[in-house]
């Protein structure tokens, strides 16, 4: 029998201090999804001596859309925020994240995981009257991650050798 992953067995650690030593946050508070769309890029083609088309994978542009209720002293809030404080772009919107897979096996409290250089896009800010504040923004991927270990209680990343 198998059993489901659940999301929170999924986990997403934002680099809030990509200027100096990795400090890894978790991205969760605040944000109730957080899906990874792979974004795949393919050619579709229909040979002269078929009547179905082919279609082939070459290459990824994975995104992952996030919606998060703003809160004073959650540092990945206030990291993202600051990205929109100062209209970030190029480089100055760029940090890692590493997704940990935690419904894995842990080897000495290591999971696997991939860490990922990426661009952060703010997308909206603000909400309606009433209602808590709420900023959208984007993790866009750039070029291809780097596969090893995680341990979520040292935060610290590992790369496969």
């Amino acid at each position: 029998m198998s059993n489901k992953i659940k999301r929170s067995e999924v986990k997403t650690f934002l680099n809030t201090t990509p200027l100096t030593t990795a400090t890894y946050k978790l991205l969760g508070d605040g944000v109730t999804s957080g899906k990874i769309d792979m974004g795949p890029k393919t050619t579709e083609e229909t040979y002269i001596h078929q009547d179905n088309a082919s279609i082939s994978v070459d290459s990824y542009a994975p995104t992952m859309k996030i919606e998060q209720t703003a809160k004073n002293g959650d540092d990945v809030f206030e990291f993202v925020d600051a990205l929109r404080k100062a209209r970030a772009v190029l480089g100055d919107a760029e940090t890692d994240i590493v997704n940990v897979w935690l419904y894995e096996t842990a080897t000495l409290g290591e999971y696997p995981a991939e860490k990922q250089n990426v661009s952060i896009q703010i997308d909206e800010f603000g909400g309606d009257g009433g209602e808590p504040t709420k900023i959208n923004y984007t993790i866009n991927y750039v070029g291809d991650p780097v596969l090893g270990t995680f341990n979520p209680t040292t935060k610290v990343f590992t790369p496969n050798p």
